[in-house]
C-alpha cells in the first residue's frame, strides 16, 4: 500500500512540475501562478502549496528535474576540451529556448525572493560551481595549470561572462562565445613555457 502510495506522489510531482514548465513555456513566467499549474495538472493548489511555497520554488525544482545528475564534467586529461564540453551542455540546456527564458526569470524572482536564491544557490550554483573548481583543481593537479592560480578565481571567471550575457545584454549565448571565453582564459592561466 505505502508502496502504491509513494508512486502515486511521485507521479503526481512529476506531473506538476512537467506542466509547470509547458504551462511557462507557454504563457511565460509572469504570467504562471500556481492556480494554473493545479488545474492543467489535475492536482490541488494546496497539494502544490504544500510541497512549494512559491512559483519560483515550483519552477527551481522543475528546471532542476530536467537534468537530475547535474552538468558533470568529464575528465580527458584535456582541460579545455573538458571546460568546453560542459559548458557547451549548460549553454544548450539554460540558455536557450525553450527553458532559457525560464531560467533567467528563476534568477529574477531570486533576486526578490530570498528562498528561491538560496535554493537556487544551494541545489545548483553551488554545487556547479564545486564541480568546476574540482575539475580545475585536477588539471592543476595534473600540471595542466599554473600551480599558483586561483581556482576559485577562474571559477568566477568562466561564469562572469555567461551570466552577463545571459541576463543584462541578453545577447544569444553560443559555443562560440563560450570558445571565445575558455580561449582568452587559458591564454592567461597555462603552465609557462621554459625558453
Amino acid at each position: 500500500m505505502t508502496d502504491k502510495r509513494s508512486q502515486r506522489a511521485a507521479d503526481r510531482t512529476e506531473a506538476i512540475m512537467r506542466t509547470t514548465l509547458e504551462l511557462g513555456q507557454e504563457i511565460g513566467y509572469a504570467k504562471l501562478s500556481i492556480e494554473a499549474v493545479a488545474a492543467r495538472a489535475g492536482a490541488g493548489k494546496h497539494t502544490i502549496y504544500r510541497r512549494w511555497p512559491s512559483k519560483g520554488a515550483l519552477l527551481l525544482d522543475s528546471l532542476l528535474s530536467l537534468n537530475e545528475a547535474g552538468l558533470d564534467y568529464p575528465d580527458t586529461g584535456d582541460i579545455v576540451a573538458d571546460l568546453r564540453v560542459q559548458i557547451h551542455a549548460a549553454v544548450d540546456l539554460l540558455a536557450r529556448p525553450p527553458f532559457g527564458p525560464l531560467f533567467q526569470a528563476l534568477i529574477g524572482e531570486a533576486q526578490h525572493e530570498p528562498q528561491v536564491a538560496a535554493a537556487l544557490n544551494e541545489r545548483f550554483i553551488a554545487p556547479q560551481a564545486d564541480k568546476t573548481v574540482a575539475r580545475l583543481r585536477a588539471a592543476r593537479d595534473q600540471g595542466q595549470l599554473s600551480p599558483q592560480f586561483d581556482l576559485e578565481l577562474a571559477m568566477a571567471i568562466l561564469s562572469g561572462p555567461l551570466y552577463f550575457q545571459l541576463l543584462i545584454t541578453q545577447e544569444p549565448l553560443t559555443h562560440e562565445y563560450v570558445d571565445r571565453i575558455l580561449d582568452a582564459l587559458f591564454t592567461g592561466i597555462g603552465p609557462t613555457q621554459a625558453y
